[in-house]
């Protein structure tokens, strides 16, 4: 192929189709309703809030939100979500953010787009996303786009409510009995609806899947829950399902979600990646644990490492994480793109910043020697599209 330089390479990074395997998006109000419902995503609002932004913004007089708005967004112009959210205004909309004007201009702009019958399919086809996840499945039929989502339905609500009933239960074993046979029928369910597999959180474990368990009146809750991991995964097995693990977020510290480092966290669920031919895909939210997946996935062939979730979504982790799946893994073991939006638009932003990280990082590969450009182009695709598109089974 013909030599690309470092602008070339770059868009042809930026116009790959790209499969975004996690979103809150909601079928019937895929698009922001109005300017708010884009400033105050909760990563932006977090960052805001962080240079002063008031955490009753939402209630105050529209003046009064404006102002402090301009504010904090101008004390936040360095981290990656305002970068992202820049992004959506400038390319979206055509609008930069300076003063109340171009605020209430770009209010109206957000209010007009909602009303485009077409918008969410336009917003898709500017980023070149092929496909969206979600895991409600009451939000998977897309209006007015050409395809519905994928659905992994969320387990995590039941996973707990089951794990409750046992250990509260005066006869364990009986009861487990019962939560078994409910999570197989609900498997079935999940199957004939035509999805290829499920997800869950998971809290921090403070015991492994390889130690033995019994089910005895007085059970630890870790205890119930390893075992019912051991029948997700026996039963995703027999029906050749995906168990897509979200892992490194705790909510038990304190009133809001934290990350939580933990360097057993994926050791203590490798003896269910050795004993259940199901395919597992990692996905995490914490930094450390970027390099703990990689090795998982090295280690076992039904173990495939997804995108970065919650806290671990930084340019600096990007990094790292893409030179440990670079050095170890077949791409076709990877997935970059995890937006967590709650609208359209916000995937954009998001999907917008990891094409950009994927483009020079793999730039710095070839101009370093390790790669071809060749390649480094495949590994993109794989990266940002096909390696999702193969395990969700959107192509085969």
């Amino acid at each position: 192929m013909a030599r690309l330089t470092k602008e070339t390479f770059t868009e042809q990074i930026m116009q790959m189709p790209v499969l975004d395997t996690h979103t809150h998006l909601i079928g019937d109000r895929l698009c922001a309703a109005d300017f708010w419902e884009i400033a105050h995503y909760f990563w932006l609002f977090r960052e805001m809030q962080a240079a002063g932004y008031p955490a009753n913004a939402a209630e105050l007089p529209e003046e009064e939100r404006i102002a402090a708005f301009l504010d904090a967004y101008k004390a936040t112009r360095n981290t990656l979500m305002n970068i992202a959210f820049t992004h959506i205004c400038k390319d979206l909309y055509d609008i930069e953010i300076r003063d109340r004007a171009s605020v209430l201009a770009l209010d109206a702009a957000v209010k007009r787009s909602a009303q485009q019958a077409g918008w969410a399919q336009h917003v898709a086809d500017r980023m070149q996303a092929q496909a969206f996840v979600v895991n409600i499945p009451e939000h998977a039929a897309f209006l007015g786009m050409r395809k519905p989502a994928i659905l992994l339905p969320r387990i995590d609500g039941k996973l707990g409510e089951w794990t409750r009933t046992v250990v509260e239960s005066s006869d364990p074993i009986e009861t487990f009995a019962h939560v078994r046979e409910t999570l197989a029928n609900l498997l079935d369910t999940y199957q004939a609806m035509g999805c290829r597999g499920i997800m869950t959180t998971l809290p921090r474990l403070a015991i492994s899947a390889n130690q033995p368990i019994t089910l005895a009146p007085g059970c630890s809750r870790d205890e119930v829950m390893l075992q019912l991991l051991h029948e997700i995964g026996a039963e995703a097995a027999q029906r050749g399902l995906l168990v897509q693990l979200f892992l490194g977020v705790e909510r038990s510290w304190c009133g809001t979600a934290v990350p939580a480092n933990d360097p057993e966290r994926i050791l203590k669920l490798t003896a269910l990646f050795e004993r259940y031919a199901c395919s597992f895909e990692l996905v995490v939210a914490s930094e450390i644990n970027n390099l703990d997946i990689v090795q998982a996935a090295w280690n076992f062939p039904n173990v495939h490492v997804g995108g970065h979730w919650w806290f671990n979504f930084r340019s600096s982790t990007y990094r790292d994480s893409m030179q440990y799946r670079l050095e170890a893994l077949p791409a076709m073991k990877s997935s970059l793109i995890v937006s967590d939006a709650r609208c359209i638009e916000w995937s954009y932003g998001k999907i917008m910043v990891i094409k950009r990280l994927a483009g020079e990082f793999l730039w710095q590969q070839i101009e370093a020697g390790w790669i071809e450009q060749e390649t480094a182009l495949q590994i993109g695709e794989d990266w940002l599209y096909r390696s999702a598109a193969k395990r969700y089974g959107w192509e085969t």
